[in-house]
C-alpha cells in the first residue's frame, strides 16, 4: 500500500516538477520494495520509462551492477527486454539477462508474462515475450546443454524452473535435455544419477567420493541421506560454495560443523573466500548470524564477509552523522538503525558520529565496523520517552562536531524541543554549513519534518524502510556522492551493454 501510495504522490508531485526531482523519486522508491513483491513497481517502471526512457535505460544498467534487491534487478530486465523504446534497449535487456541464473531467468518471464504474489495474479508488463527475448533464452539454454556437467548442476538447483522455461516458451528441449527433465531417463554416466546412488550408498568414505567428484549441492544431498557424518560433512563442505555456506549455516551448526576443529576450519576457509566472490550478497552474511545461533568468533567472521562486500559498493569521503529515534514506540528504528551504522561505518573515510535521541541525545560509540558491535553500543537504548529531533544535532554543535551530511531513523514525529529546524539554523550560523539530510521513514510515519526542512531551503530526501533489510545498502550510493546531481550524472554516464552481434540480439519485438 505505501508504495502505491508513493506511486500516486511521485506522479502528482512531478506533473509542474523539474526533470530533477523526478528522477530522484525513483531512486527512493528503489528502497522501498520487500522480496518477492514487485507488483506495485511496475506501473512505476511503466511510467519512468515512458517519460524519460533514455534515463530509465541507464538506470536499469546502473542498479544492476549497484543494486541489492534481485526482485528489483529481474524487473529492470523485464522492462529493458521488452522495451517499446529501441531494439538496443531489448538487446541490452537480453544481455543482462544472460547474467542471471535460471531461477532468476524463470522470475523475469513470469513478470514479463504475469505471476502470482500471494493469492492475486499480477499483470505482467508486456502483452507477449518478444521473439528477441525468446530467441536469448533459447541461446541461453542451448549454452546450457552444450555441457552435460552444466546441465546437470543447473538442474540439480533449478529443475522445476529449467522446464517452465522449456514448456512456457515452447522451446524445443535438446535430446539429453529431454530424457533429463521430461522423460526421467537418467544416462548412467550423468551426474543426476548419482543422487539414486548416494541414497542407496551406506559407506560414508563413498558416499564423500561421490559428493566430491560430482560438486552434489548440500541441500540436494542433506535430504537423501540418513546419516550425517564427519567425513560426509567435510565432503559437502568442501563442494559448496561461499554463498551456499552462508545460507546454510543453521543447519551445518545443528549438524556439529561447528563444534569440530577440522569442519569448522573448513567454513572458515569458505568465509574467507566468500569475501571477493562476486555472488556473496552484501547483506545475506548479517542475516545469516541472526538465525545461525553462531558463537562471538565465528559471528565475527560471518559479519566481516558482509563488511567486505559493503566496501566494494562505496566510500562514503563526507563527514556523516546518524541520528536514531529512540522515543515511545520506536523499537524498529533502533533496529534499523544498529543495521545502517553497520552499513556504513566501514565505508567512512571521514568522521562518522552516532546518536539515539528522544529529548535527550545519546552518543553512541562502537569498539567495531560490525553488527556485533553496534548490537552491544545499543545495548540500553530502550524506546521510550518524547521526541525531540534537533537535540542530537545541538549536541553536536556545542562539541564542535562538524558533518556534511546527516541520516535521521525516524516517524518524523516532533513534539519537544529543541526542533530540527531551528538546531539547523544554530549549526549552520557556527559551522557554516548546511547538512544534507536523508530521513529513513520507519513505523506509522508522517510527513511532518521534511516539509518543515525543505520549506527552509534544507537538501532533505526520504526514504521509506518496509522491512526490507536487504535494500539498506542501496543507501550507500546515495550517501557516498558528492551531491544528488552527482548521483544522477553518474547514472547516465553509467555504459549499457554494447551489440557485439547484432544477429544474436534479434531484429523484433
Amino acid at each position: 500500500m505505501q508504495v502505491k501510495v508513493m506511486f500516486e504522490e511521485l506522479i502528482n508531485r512531478n506533473a509542474n516538477a523539474g526533470e530533477q526531482d523526478f528522477r530522484l523519486a525513483i531512486m527512493n522508491a528503489l528502497l522501498r520494495t520487500p522480496h518477492r513483491e514487485v507488483a506495485s513497481f511496475i506501473p512505476l517502471f511503466k511510467h519512468v520509462s515512458e517519460r524519460d526512457p533514455l534515463f530509465f535505460g541507464r538506470l536499469a544498467a546502473w542498479y544492476f551492477h549497484n543494486g541489492s534487491v534481485h526482485d528489483l534487478k529481474q524487473l529492470f530486465v523485464a522492462f529493458l527486454s521488452t522495451s517499446q523504446f529501441s531494439e538496443e534497449y531489448r538487446y541490452a535487456g537480453t544481455a543482462l539477462l544472460s547474467k542471471l541464473p535460471p531461477y532468476q531467468v524463470a522470475r523475469v518471464i513470469g513478470m514479463v508474462k504475469g505471476h502470482k504474489e500471494g493469492d492475486k495474479f499480477v499483470q505482467g508488463v508486456a502483452p507477449t515475450v518478444p521473439r528477441s527475448l525468446r530467441s536469448a533464452i533459447e541461446r541461453y539454454l542451448r549454452e546450457r546443454e552444450e555441457k552435460r556437467d552444466q546441465f546437470d548442476n543447473v538442474v540439480l538447483h533449478a529443475r522445476k524452473q529449467l522446464k517452465s522455461l522449456y514448456a512456457g516458451l515452447r522451446i524445443k528441449p535438446g535430446e539429453y535435455a529431454q530424457k533429463v527433465l521430461f522423460e526421467r531417463d537418467l544416462p548412467s554416466d550423468s551426474k543426476l544419477s548419482v543422487l539414486k546412488q548416494l541414497s542407496k550408498e551406506i559407506d560414508c568414505v563413498a558416499q564423500a567420493r561421490l559428493i566430491v567428484e560430482n560438486r552434489i549441492p548440500y541441500r540436494v544431498a542433506i535430504s537423501g541421506i540418513k546419516q550425517v557424518t564427519p567425513t560426509l560433512l567435510a565432503a559437502l563442505i568442501d563442494a559448496m560454495t561461499p554463498q551456499e555456506v552462508i545460507n546454510n549455516l543453521a543447519s551445518l551448526k545443528k549438524r556439529g560443523a561447528m563444534d569440530n576443529e577440522d569442519l569448522r576450519k573448513l567454513v572458515e576457509g569458505k568465509l574467507e573466500a566468500a569475501k571477493s566472490d562476486k555472488r556473496v550478497s552484501a547483506m545475506k552474511p548479517r542475516e545469516a548470524t541472526k538465525v545461525a545461533g553462531l558463537d562471538e568468533d565465528l559471528t565475527k567472521k560471518v559479519e566481516s564477509v558482509g563488511d567486505a562486500k559493503i566496501k566494494t559498493k562505496a566510500r562514503i569521503k563526507r563527514a556523516t552523522a546518524l541520528f536514531v529515534d529512540k522515543s515511545g514506540s520506536m523499537t524498529l528504528a533502533i533496529e534499523v538503525g544498529k543495521q545502517i551504522a553497520a552499513i556504513i561505518a566501514p565505508v567512512c573515510e571521514a568522521d562518522l558520529y552516532v546518536y539515539a535521541f528522544d529529548t535527550m541525545a545519546y552518543p553512541i560509540e562502537a569498539k567495531g565496523t560490525e553488527l556485533s558491535h553496534w548490537e552491544k553500543a545499543f545495548k540500553g537504548i530502550n524506546a521510550e520517552g518524547g521526541t525531540s529531533c534537533g537535540v542530537a544535532l545541538e549536541a553536536m554543535r556545542r562539541k564542535g562536531q562538524r558533518v556534511e551530511q546527516l541520516i535521521m531513523v525516524t516517524d518524523q514525529g516532533e513534539n519537544t524541543a529543541p526542533l530540527l529546524t531551528n538546531a539547523m539554523k544554530a549549526y549552520i550560523d557556527d559551522f557554516g554549513v548546511a547538512p544534507d539530510i536523508t530521513i529513513v521513514n520507519v513505523g506509522t510515519w508522517q510527513k511532518y519534518l521534511e516539509p518543515q526542512l525543505t520549506s527552509r531551503g534544507y537538501n532533505c530526501d526520504s526514504f521509506t524502510f518496509t522491512g526490507d533489510y536487504y535494500s539498506l545498502p542501496d543507501l550507500l550510493p546515495l550517501l557516498a556522492g558528492g551531491t544528488r546531481l552527482d548521483l544522477l550524472m553518474e547514472i547516465m554516464s553509467f555504459p549499457m551493454p554494447e551489440r557485439k552481434n547484432k544477429v544474436l540480439a534479434g531484429t523484433s519485438s
